[in-house]
């Protein structure tokens, strides 16, 4: 499968539409999509991972950074449709204890209102 990070209006944000493996090959166009997005006036991200069946440590540290510049802007980073073997990258670095991961796009959306 091709590789793509594609982004679209959501409702409270904008929608990062990730296919493919998300490896260190990959993984500097993510960077790139989230650093366009995080240095310009967004301030809600969902990065939809429906189509993503691999990811490795880079494409989390890809995440890690694109959360935390948004939180330095008071904005907010969630992870929606990861996958069992994707989730369970999160759970083993404890990373899912910092960015919330949500079964379906709607899910993270309506879970960024949560957030002060």
């Amino acid at each position: 499968m091709e590789f793509s990070a594609t982004s679209r209006q959501g409702r409270v944000g904008t929608v990062i539409e990730v296919a493919g493996d998300l490896d260190m090959s990959t993984t500097p166009q993510l960077r790139d999509r989230l650093q366009e997005l995080t240095e310009g006036d967004v301030r809600v991200v969902v990065v939809d991972l429906a189509g993503v069946g691999f990811m490795d440590s880079s494409g989390l540290g890809a995440l890690v950074v694109g959360y935390k510049s948004l939180r330095e802007r008071d904005g907010w980073l969630g992870v929606a449709g990861a996958s069992p073997s994707v989730r369970r990258v999160f759970s083993i670095t404890s990373v899912d204890r910092v960015i919330p991961l949500f079964d379906s796009v709607a899910d993270a959306e309506d879970g960024s209102s949560l957030v002060p």
